[in-house]
């Protein structure tokens, strides 16, 4: 009985132990499902974000002539419209992508109109690097350039 009584003795720390660390291992659990959670809602608020106020429309002085820029990319579209669906008509002024890596979300570039109105100045507003844009009806006459400093 003694023995018996020893042994229980002696095991009790380790259950009391055992519980303890079964019980931590929950709490850890718990924190690891709130972490997931709080980590699915941050991505949900930033493709929100993203998805909101990315494409901006600006008036040209011919009336028929739109252009679209993607404020997260730099990307500019010429647009232009007509009464005749035949006529309507979308070209790529820049296609390609002048965004950096550590720029998310819409709002890092802006288009200002020049006096000329073939002419535009696209700016990136995290890094002030600007281009210039010419748009036009001959594909001869749609460009950007890098204007270096």
């Amino acid at each position: 009985m003694k023995r018996f009584t020893l042994i229980i003795l002696l095991m009790l720390p380790l259950a009391l132990f055992a519980q303890k660390k079964a019980k931590m291992d929950s709490v850890q659990v718990v924190r690891n499902s709130i972490l997931i959670a709080n980590i699915r809602l941050l991505e949900q608020i930033e493709m929100d974000l993203s998805l909101k106020n990315r494409y901006k429309l600006y008036q040209t002085e011919d009336m028929n002539t739109l252009l679209e820029l993607d404020t997260k990319t730099g990307i500019v579209n010429q647009i232009h419209w007509s009464l005749k669906a035949s006529e309507e008509k979308i070209y790529a002024i820049n296609a390609n992508d002048l965004s950096e890596e550590n720029m998310i979300g819409p709002g890092v570039f802006e288009l200002y109109a020049t006096k000329n109105m073939y002419q535009f100045i696209l700016i990136n507003k995290m890094n002030g690097t600007k281009w210039h844009i010419q748009w036009g009806d001959d594909k001869d006459h749609r460009w950007i350039r890098k204007i270096k400093r």
